[in-house]
């Protein structure tokens, strides 16, 4: 008798800046990932985007409650959007505080999402 065994998908999460959710609805970070381009270029077809969610705005107040629901999830990788920081946005002044709440939290971190 053969025994199969599946893979446990890597479960990945983004985060972006509440300010610019204004103005983007994140079609650049779904069509990276749904294409497995830019910054989603490693995973294979057994990845699943769990979570899109903003910071929450300044002081990125959101992060540290929605990181611990992400982990309950599975969660494995939170990729902070590019619009966190490119030149072109206003820099994310709290992006080192978001940093560390995921790090603490124990999920691996990437810096971008299709930019």
């Amino acid at each position: 008798m053969k025994i199969i065994t599946e893979k446990k998908p890597t479960r990945v999460a983004v985060v972006r800046c509440d300010i610019i959710s204004e103005t983007c609805p994140g079609v650049g970070c779904f069509i990276a990932f749904n294409k497995r381009k830019m910054y989603f270029k490693d995973y294979d077809e057994n990845t699943e985007m769990i979570a899109f969610f903003t910071c929450g705005g300044c002081s990125g107040r959101r992060v540290y409650r929605l990181v611990k629901s992400i982990k309950k999830h599975g969660a494995d990788v939170v990729h902070l959007s590019s619009c966190m920081q490119m030149e072109n946005y206003p820099k994310c002044p709290h992006i080192d505080l978001i940093r560390k709440t995921i790090t603490d939290a124990g999920i691996k971190i990437v810096e971008g999402t299709h930019h």
